[in-house]
């Protein structure tokens, strides 16, 4: 199609996610096989690459925006615009689950976080005991200094009874099928469990040099 040199592209296909180290495909494709295109970067300069008629330029590509430029009678075509966004993501998947606590009081707010080391997108789930009724507040911090983590941090505010059980956190890989999950229990008490006596008054006097003992009887 003279009219139409590049095939559209859907906006998926303009936003390429790609890991570190890993060859990307810019999907610009002419109508026309025979076409002679160059692919340019942000800075209109021209760009080496592979280029297969049915699939675009192949290569390894630094992070940023690229385009495709090719002429028909004379009349220069430029295609959509790509950008390619390069991720840090290990084979492995290194998690770890963090409570503050693991043992609550009525009222009080549980705090649970799940750590994603070395690897910036990934699929993320908790299961806890009030998911159903969506309970828990969910936040995300990315980190990359001094090294790359993701830190998720569930809160249940006002915790009850009904917030006792396992917390579980499960991280997909977002390329690979690779999975970890870490869980923690958490328990939630009605009310305070422990009772303290002492055995003294509020106000004691002793004597310069005597040895007194206090004692509390805790139950």
């Amino acid at each position: 199609d003279p009219d139409m040199p590049f095939v559209p592209s859907i906006p998926e296909d303009q936003f390429i996610l790609v890991e570190e180290g890993d060859p990307a495909v810019i999907p610009c494709r002419t109508s026309d096989p025979d076409a002679q295109v160059t692919l340019v970067n942000s800075l209109d300069k021209s760009v080496h690459a592979l280029y297969d008629t049915k699939q675009g330029f192949i290569g390894n590509f630094p992070a940023g925006s690229y385009t495709c430029k090719t002429m028909v009678k004379g009349v220069e075509f430029k295609s959509d615009e790509f950008l390619i966004y390069i991720i840090r993501a290990t084979s492995q998947l290194p998690v770890e689950i963090e409570a503050l606590k693991t043992v609550y009081k009525t009222g009080e707010t549980i705090v649970v976080t799940c750590v994603v080391f070395d690897n910036e997108v990934v699929n993320l789930q908790w299961n806890y005991p009030g998911k159903v009724k969506e309970k828990g507040l969910i936040k995300l911090d990315d980190i990359k200094v001094p090294s790359q983590k993701l830190v998720y941090t569930l809160t249940i505010p006002e915790a009850s009874v009904k917030d006792t059980g396992d917390y579980e956190c499960t991280a997909r890989h977002a390329t690979k099928e690779v999975k970890e999950n870490k869980k923690v229990a958490i328990t939630v008490h009605d009310k305070g469990f422990v009772h303290l006596e002492p055995q003294f008054s509020p106000l004691e006097n002793v004597n310069l040099h005597e040895v007194k003992n206090f004692v509390v009887d805790v139950q």
